[in-house]
């Protein structure tokens, strides 16, 4: 049985999956996708983002670029694989997956 924060982890993962794949690009900074996720009152701190992003990357479903000029900060932009995941037609381990629409 899953843990109460395990399962916080899973949304949040998916919640920035789906982010990024309603961007322009489907890309935004580590920065953008914090203020994103508190926009939608999904608790997180940056720390939570990058671990997440790095997570992600991890799995094939983002890339990740850091920002030269910022230390700290990345972009993260979506891969096909996370757009799968993102409209639930694949499904990873750790992140939750979504509802119908």
């Amino acid at each position: 049985m899953k843990t109460f924060s395990e399962r916080l982890r899973e949304d949040r993962r998916l919640v920035i999956l789906r982010i990024l794949s309603e961007q322009p690009g489907f890309r935004l900074n580590t920065s953008n996708l914090h203020a994103g996720l508190h926009h939608l009152a999904v608790a997180a701190s940056r720390d939570d983002v990058l671990t997440d992003a790095h997570w992600l990357r991890d799995q094939g479903l983002v890339l990740l670029e850091p920002v030269p000029e910022v230390p700290s900060l990345y972009l993260c932009t979506l891969t096909a694989r996370g757009g799968d995941v993102a409209e639930g037609h694949a499904r990873v381990p750790g992140i939750s997956h979504p509802s119908p629409k």
